[in-house]
């Protein structure tokens, strides 16, 4: 798994940002993303929170949480999730239950069909 450093530079570099621009856009020190890169440093999460705003990831991806960086981003599938978890339990259970159903039985075609 890459660090956090690793994955801000392949992000920052993949959007073309400088790391002074970069620095610029998250109001903080210049010279402090480089040690981010370097993993010298580690910033906190309001500052992951910003930076992953400024370069259109997520959070996750940058912690190491998900190797998608674009991992619910999209904000309708954000806004289910939220609904689905202020379900009641037993609703809540039901419906993960289908969705797995679901995923399971569409990844077994998709298998078959390789």
């Amino acid at each position: 798994m890459q660090s956090f450093g690793k994955k801000l530079k392949a992000c920052r570099e993949a959007k073309k940002i400088s790391q002074n621009e970069l620095s610029k856009l998250i109001e903080a020190h210049h010279s402090i993303i480089g040690k981010y890169e370097r993993d010298e440093v580690k910033p906190s999460i309001d500052v992951v929170v910003k930076i992953a705003k400024v370069l259109d990831t997520t959070v996750g991806f940058l912690l190491g949480e998900t190797e998608d960086n674009n991992a619910l981003k999209d904000p309708l599938m954000l806004k289910r999730l939220n609904d689905i978890d202020t379900l009641p339990n037993k609703e809540r259970e039901a419906l993960l239950l289908t969705i797995d159903a679901f995923l399971r039985d569409f990844k077994t075609k998709r298998a078959y069909a390789s």
